[in-house]
Formats: structure tokens, C-alpha cells, sequence
């Protein structure tokens, strides 16, 4: 591959993560922190690009009359295969092709990820509680529910069925990118809406109960949440939860 097209990789290489980073796209990928540094990568790649495009430009101007490609001093100039042009293609998949968020497939395939927090933040007096799945998961396992005991509590996640049928809410956990996603999982019981499908996402209105039960993948502890209410709602700009590690 000579200059230009190198150039040209970086350049749409480049424009690849300024076009994720400045849409939603790139939370499919990665947690939403790393955005400064998504759009700074992208800046550097295509600033690389204009500099290899003008040093290269100044080279052949300098030595003009010499032919494109590179002469390997049998006399004959080689051109470079046009199959490496081929390395764009991921590039368009990533700026034309968004990637679905990993759902229930992943989440009942993998045992739930809920570890015990540091501590908690300070919750209102009063009113509707809303909380993230890691956070109600969380204070329902390790803080036994005491500060969400009596408490009006709305959870959004994604709907998961197990092999029986048993319904959770489940979000994934994100700590770095969609690649070390794990989920945690609330399970359901109480006032069910009688038709759940997979990966479509609610609004769980409940109650706290101290019913738990073990992840039949890695055992882990799984919360119940007394189900009062269900809405569903639109998939969120990002699916992904990072309360867990913040």
C-alpha cells in the first residue's frame, strides 16, 4: 500500500471515530467517558493523514519526472496490490452498520456480575425511588434492603427469560467497552404483564421483597423485585450501565 492510500485509511479511519464520537454510535462500543478520547484519536489519525498527503506531495515535487509505484532496481516499477484496498471495508461497516447492544442471549449465558459496592449514595426522603438494576440489585443482596424497604421503587432494564420461562430485568454492566460487558440481573415477581419478550425494554414499577435466588451460571446472588407496574419503553441512547464501577 503506498502514501495516498495509507493516507486515505487514517484519513477515513479518522472520520470512523469522529463520526462515532460525536453520534450515539459509539456506546455500542465503548462506556461514555472514553468520548473525549474516541474524538481525540480521531483527530490525531486525520491530522496523520493530511501530513503523509503534504510530505508526500513535496516529495514528488521535488523529484519530479519519476513514476508512481516503487522501483525495485530490476527496472520495472511495482505498483501495489489493489486487494489492500480492501482494509477500508471494516471502516465503512463501522460508519454504516451500527452493531445492536449485547441482550438476553448474552445476559442468561453469563452469571450475573453484581459485586459489593464500597458504599451508597444518599437516596431522597421521600417519593419514587429510581434506580439503576446495579444499584436496586446491589442494596437488596448486601444492604439487606434497608434503605429500600417501604419504597415506591422504578428499575428500566431489559427483559430476559430463562429456560423456564422466569422472567428478569437485566442490564448490562459496561467497565471498559462492550467487550467486558456482564450483566446483572433482577428477577420478577408480583403483577407480571402476562406477554414478555426478550431484549424489549421496561419500566418495572415495585417494591423491595427479600426474596433472592442463585444464578444457575456462576451463582451468584439475584434479587426479586415485587412487580406492581410495567411499562414498556424505547431502548435508551445508552444501554449500557456503568454504576457499577464509578
Amino acid at each position: 500500500m503506498n502514501r495516498q492510500a495509507q493516507a486515505a485509511v487514517l484519513f477515513l479511519t479518522g472520520a470512523a471515530l469522529l463520526h462515532a464520537g460525536f453520534t450515539n454510535l459509539y456506546l455500542r462500543y465503548v462506556k461514555a467517558g472514553l468520548q473525549p478520547l474516541l474524538l481525540l484519536s480521531g483527530g490525531v489519525l486525520i491530522a496523520a493523514a493530511l501530513a503523509t498527503v503534504w510530505y508526500e506531495w513535496r516529495g514528488r515535487k521535488e523529484n519530479r519526472g519519476e513514476g508512481h509505484g516503487h522501483d525495485h532496481g530490476d527496472g520495472h516499477v511495482h505498483r501495489e496490490p489493489r486487494v489492500s484496498w480492501l482494509l477500508v471495508l471494516p471502516l465503512l461497516a463501522l460508519i454504516l452498520v451500527a452493531p445492536p447492544a449485547l441482550g438476553s442471549y448474552s445476559a442468561m449465558r453469563t452469571g450475573t456480575a453484581l459485586q459489593q459496592p464500597y458504599g451508597y449514595n444518599r437516596l431522597p426522603a421521600s417519593g419514587p425511588l429510581d434506580l439503576t438494576v446495579v444499584d436496586y440489585a446491589s442494596r437488596a443482596v448486601y444492604d439487606h434492603g434497608r434503605s429500600i424497604d417501604g419504597r415506591q421503587i422504578k428499575v428500566t432494564g431489559f427483559v430476559a427469560l430463562d429456560r423456564s420461562g422466569s422472567p428478569y430485568l437485566v442490564r448490562m454492566a459496561l467497565n471498559c467497552c462492550a467487550a467486558d460487558a456482564q450483566p446483572v440481573k433482577i428477577a420478577l415477581t408480583g403483577t407480571i404483564p402476562p406477554v414478555l419478550q426478550p431484549d424489549k425494554w421496561l419500566q418495572v414499577t415495585g417494591t423491595y421483597t427479600a426474596k433472592q435466588t442463585k444464578d444457575p451460571v456462576n451463582n451468584g446472588p439475584i434479587p426479586y423485585l415485587r412487580v406492581t407496574a410495567a411499562t414498556p419503553v424505547p431502548t435508551p441512547k445508552d444501554p449500557y450501565d456503568e454504576s457499577w464501577n464509578n
